[in-house]
């Protein structure tokens, strides 16, 4: 086998609670993560030269070790010793910067496709337990769908998927880092915490009402402080019928939930005609993860 595709598809957080921040300095979470059908493409092909070659068309990104991508590639070479070399080509879709996890996702992509292409056999616990080391999201990213996940995000457990429905997703023309939005962070004077365990059981159940109505993400208590186009774009998405609407990760993209396409349609085009964010989606959610069992990830 010479060359691999990989998709790495983005995600929210539904619901989004930090417990308290731990002796090493990462935060202790409980969070609902969920796939949404938007994704960056990474093709892998081996090369004769030793080495990582990474290209992309967005020219925000670096092609250097400081990429994700080229960390995770690293780390799977260094663990198996591979002196030959590799060729990736990212085509980015996801926000950068944007709380969805875009290059957590892209170094989970390349973490699998790095074990395909050269069949290290690696199974999907083991790539996880690799990928904690370079961030908390990538053990998620790995398998994707929606995912109860605590500790400092490694430790998940598999939910059933939300019933059917649109999502706008919008992303203001802002770069947020999760180093400082952690950072300023006060995770012990939190006046209120999101309902996680109820949304979790209006997940088994499959009620939309009862995710909608939980929707919630204590980060917000610093981002949209800092950055209150934030809370517009929620209100707006609000007004043109979302169900609810909420900040994704420590932001600052910002997703409504709609029952009918026409609906979520309409209010993308006014987010647009405001001007309040640069990258704007019509999409849904992405059940459907990777495709490994309970098996494969247990």
């Amino acid at each position: 086998m010479d060359k691999v595709i990989q998709r790495a598809y983005a995600k929210i957080n539904i619901g989004l609670d930090v417990l308290r921040r731990r002796a090493d300095g990462y935060h202790e979470v409980k969070m609902i993560m969920q796939t949404v059908d938007i994704y960056d493409e990474l093709v892998l092909e081996k090369r004769e030269q030793p080495g990582i070659e990474l290209r992309t068309d967005n020219s925000e990104l670096p092609l250097d070790g400081d990429n994700l991508i080229c960390k995770a590639v690293s780390l799977l070479f260094q663990e198996k010793k591979i002196e030959e070399g590799v060729r990736i080509t990212l085509t980015k879709r996801i926000p950068i910067a944007a709380g969805m996890a875009g290059g957590s996702a892209d170094a989970a992509a390349a973490l699998r496709g790095i074990n395909e292409l050269f069949g290290l056999g690696y199974s999907i616990p083991e790539l996880q337990t690799l990928g904690v080391r370079l961030g908390a999201d990538i053990p998620y990213c790995i398998v994707g769908g929606t995912m109860l996940s605590e500790g400092i995000g490694e430790i998940l457990t598999p939910l059933p998927a939300p019933p059917e429905a649109h999502l706008v997703i919008a992303k203001p023309d802002i770069n947020v880092s999760t180093a400082f939005v952690y950072g300023n962070l006060h995770a012990d004077r939190l006046a209120w915490h999101p309902d996680i365990d109820g949304m979790i059981a209006a997940l088994q159940q499959g009620e939309m009402d009862g995710i909608t109505e939980r929707l919630g993400n204590v980060l917000e208590t610093v981002t949209v402080r800092e950055y209150p186009v934030i809370e517009q774009i929620k209100e707006l998405l609000r007004s043109q019928g979302a169900q609810n609407a909420l900040m994704s990760g420590s932001g600052p993209t910002v997703f409504g939930i709609f029952k009918e396409k026409e609906t979520a349609r309409r209010a993308a085009q006014t987010v647009e005609q405001r001007q309040l964010a640069k990258q704007i989606f019509v999409t849904t959610f992405y059940k459907e993860g990777y495709g490994y069992s309970a098996q494969e990830m247990a």
